[in-house]
C-alpha cells in the first residue's frame, strides 16, 4: 500500500527523502525506517567517556555542545533514520519548579508532591526560559543531521510524569499517584491538566526549534484499570495531539503506551497519533487489528533479543517485518536499549532491517 500524495503533501524539500517521515504519512515502505529507543546512552563507549566528563546528568541534558554530541553519536555510528533528542522526561517538572535530580546507580529523585498544598508549589505554568538550552540542542542537531534523518523531541505523557511528580520516583506500579487518583481525583486531575499544558508547549518549542516529530511516552499507564486508562492516559494524550496542532496543524506525533494490551484499540480511537508504539509484549497481529490501517505502528523487537544477538535478534527483527511490513511500519523496539547491550548488535539489527528490500 502507497499512502495517498496528499499525505506526503505535509513533508518539506528538505526531509522528502526521510523514511521515517515517509511512514508517518501512512506510506508502505519495502525498506521501513529503523531508530531505537534508547539508542544513545550507556551501552556506547563514546557516551560513557563524554558523561563522564559532565558532571551531573541534568547539566549534560542543559549543556548543547555535549547533548548535540550525545545525539548524534549513535546516528554516526549507525547510520540510523532518526535521532532522537538527548534529554529527559523530567526537565518538564523541573521548569515547573519541582526539585529533580539523578542519583547515580539509582535513578531519578523528585521531592514529592503529595497533596493539594504540596500542588500549590509549581509554577503555573511551564518556564521555557529554563529549557532554552534544550532548544537549542534541537536547531544544533538538526542542522548537523543528514536530510533524510528526522529529529524526535519528546515528552513523557502527563500520566507517567505525574507518578514521578507525587511518589518521587519509580515503583512498584507507581502506587502513590494511582493511590491520590482514586482518593482525591479533583486533586490528580488539576496536575494532569497543568502537565497538558506544559507539555504541549515543551513538544511545540522542539518543533518550532526544528525536531521533525515528536514523540510522548506513557512508560506507566499499562498497569491502569481500563477506565483509568482512558481517563489519565488516553485523554490527556489526545488534549496534548489537539494542542499541538491546533499550533502546527501538520505536526506528526507518535505516541507510546507501553503495556496497552487489550486497551490499545480503545487508545487508538481517542489518540490522534501518527503512529503508535508497541512494546515487547504486545501481540502485533492484535495490534493490526486494533490500529487503522493508515497509522504507523513502531516495535517491537524485543530489548533481550538485542543484548543476544546472532539469529535470535535475526528471527525477532524477521518476526516484526513479517506480521506488519504490508502496513506503514518503523522498526524500533519494545522498549530501550539496555546497557549490557553490544553496539555490534544494533549494528546486525540495522543491516537486517535494510536487507528486507
Amino acid at each position: 500500500m502507497v499512502s495517498p500524495a496528499n499525505n506526503l503533501a505535509t513533508l518539506t524539500p528538505e526531509t522528502s527523502g526521510s523514511r521515517f517521515l515517509k511512514a508517518l504519512s501512512g506510506e508502505t515502505q519495502a525498506v521501513p525506517p529503523v531508530w531505537l529507543m534508547r539508542q544513545a546512552g550507556r551501552y556506547l563507549p563514546e557516551y560513557r567517556e563524554l558523561r563522564a566528563q559532565a558532571g551531573g546528568f541534568l547539566d549534560l541534558c542543559y549543556t548543547p555542545d555535549l547533548a548535540t554530541e550525545v545525539t548524534l553519536q549513535p546516528i554516526r555510528r549507525f547510520d540510523l533514520d532518526a535521532a532522537i533528542l538527548f534529554s529527559d522526561i523530567l526537565v518538564v517538572p523541573h521548569a515547573l519548579g519541582q526539585e529533580v535530580r539523578f542519583v547515580e546507580g539509582e535513578g531519578p529523585r523528585l521531592d514529592p508532591l503529595a497533596s493539594r498544598a504540596e500542588f500549590a508549589t509549581l509554577k503555573p505554568e511551564i518556564d521555557l526560559g529554563m529549557l532554552a538550552p534544550v532548544y537549542e540542542t534541537v536547531a544544533r542537531v538538526r542542522a548537523e543531521l543528514d536530510p533524510s534523518k528526522a529529529l524526535i523531541g519528546f515528552c513523557g505523557a502527563p500520566y507517567t510524569v505525574a507518578t514521578y511528580m507525587v511518589g518521587g520516583r519509580g515503583g512498584e506500579e507507581q502506587a502513590p499517584a494511582r493511590k491520590l487518583a482514586y482518593s482525591d481525583p479533583a486533586a490528580f486531575q488539576a496536575l494532569i491538566d497543568l502537565l497538558v499544558e506544559a507539555s504541549a508547549a515543551h513538544l511545540l518549542a522542539q518543533l518550532e526549534a526544528g525536531a521533525n516529530a515528536v514523540q510522548i511516552f506513557d512508560s506507566w499507564s499499562g498497569d491502569l484499570p481500563p477506565a483509568e486508562f482512558m481517563t489519565w492516559s488516553a485523554a490527556p494524550i489526545a488534549a496534548i495531539c489537539a494542542r499541538v496542532r491546533a499550533k502546527r496543524p501538520g505536526a506528526k506525533i507518535l505516541a507510546f503506551p507501553r503495556g496497552a494490551g487489550a486497551k490499545l484499540k480503545a487508545f487508538a480511537e481517542a489518540v490522534p497519533a501518527d503512529a503508535i508504539g508497541l512494546a515487547t509484549a504486545e501481540d502485533r497481529r492484535a495490534a493490526r487489528e486494533a490500529v487503522p490501517a493508515h497509522v504507523a505502528l513502531q516495535g517491537n523487537v524485543d530489548p533481550i533479543a538485542l543484548t543476544v544477538g546472532g539469529s535470535a535478534l535475526d528471527a525477532a527483527v524477521d518476526g516484526v517485518l513479517a506480521d506488519l511490513g504490508d502496513r506503514p511500519l518503523i522498526v524500533n523496539l519494545g522498549h530501550g536499549v539496555r546497557q549490557e547491550t553490544p553496539p555490534e548488535h544494533v549494528a546486525q539489527m540495522v543491516a537486517r532491517v535494510r536487507r528486507a528490500g
